[in-house]
């Protein structure tokens, strides 16, 4: 069709207000696919923030675990017939004392080691006839390394019944529950990238598609496929910023309000639960830092998943 053809259909009597409302761009400004793709955009940056942010807490509070496990270790002195347990126990302290490395022994009377039982027997329940072993804490200096096997070898030499136990199960538990955060919170993020770039898909086509007629005139007169990519990618980072900036300042205000809220179950069991697997419900800068990120990648995918719909589109329309 003849472009003057193409003009004429698309001349209208200019209606007041036009040019306040924006009505003059490619792209309308302000639109209900617009504003719902500013929500469904703010949705997912706040599931992705939400999940950064309990991944920090994860990971903070693992990492502060293994600091804190791999300074310390137990001896276990079990009961032998025929044998002095307090003699043993006293023995093994004296052992662990005179280590190199070691900072503090801790020594737990049979009372102390049977509540320890507690959580898992019951309270009430009389352990004089069971053979409770004795346990010995210790803790390394700060920096120190311990030879274990030297360690384990005096034990079993002079100690009857005496094990040591190093916590390396604790450890690489810590680090597997780490590992797995990390891997979850990844997937989690995958998936609210895949399904911001499917919204922004089909609301570039829908807009595409409200306009045709104003972009294929642009598109005969010999405007370029950058040019009019560029009109939608401008508009589209700004409604992937406007609803990342809502979506990343909600999951902050939740991250912030959660460690006020958790103070309220201390105490309880599932309070104690939660502390010990997030900690203190915080975190930190880097935390926050990443929410932030997550914002700029999230504006940076809808602008560019934008002008690659556009410029596909434009490309099959020669």
């Amino acid at each position: 069709m003849p472009l003057l053809k193409w003009l004429e259909r698309l001349r209208r009597p200019a209606r007041p207000g036009d040019q306040a409302r924006g009505d003059g761009n490619i792209v309308p400004r302000d639109s209900i696919a617009a504003n719902a793709l500013a929500a469904v955009v703010a949705i997912m940056t706040f599931l992705a923030a939400v999940t950064t942010g309990g991944v920090a807490m994860v990971i903070g509070s693992a990492t502060e675990w293994q600091s804190e496990i791999a300074r310390e270790m137990t001896i276990q002195v079990r009961p032998i017939p025929g044998r002095d347990i307090n003699a043993e126990v006293a023995r093994a302290e004296q052992i662990a004392r005179a280590t190199r490395g070691v900072e503090d022994v801790r020594t737990y009377s049979r009372k102390e080691s049977e509540r320890l039982l507690e959580p898992w027997l019951g309270p009430g329940l009389s352990l004089d006839e069971l053979p409770v072993p004795r346990m010995i804490a210790i803790r390394l200096a700060s920096g120190a390394v311990l030879d274990t096997a030297v360690l384990r070898q005096a034990l079993s030499r002079d100690v009857a019944g005496a094990s040591l136990d190093d916590h390396r199960g604790w450890i690489d538990r810590m680090r597997r529950m780490a590992t797995t955060a990390i891997a979850g919170g990844l997937m989690v993020f995958g998936l609210v990238l895949a399904a911001t770039i499917l919204a922004v898909a089909f609301a570039t086509r829908g807009a595409m598609e409200s306009n045709r007629p104003i972009v294929e005139v642009l598109h005969i007169v010999g405007a370029k496929h950058a040019y009019i990519a560029a009109q939608f990618q401008r508009r589209f980072l700004t409604l992937g910023f406007k609803g990342g900036a809502i979506g990343g300042g909600a999951a902050v205000l939740f991250l912030v309000l959660a460690g006020p809220v958790s103070d309220l179950f201390v105490g309880t069991a599932g309070g104690a639960e939660a502390s010990a697997l997030f900690g203190s419900f915080s975190v930190g800068l880097m935390g926050y830092v990443m929410v932030a990120a997550e914002v700029m990648l999230i504006a940076l995918v809808t602008a560019v998943t934008s002008r690659q719909v556009v410029i596909h589109t434009l490309t099959r329309i020669d």
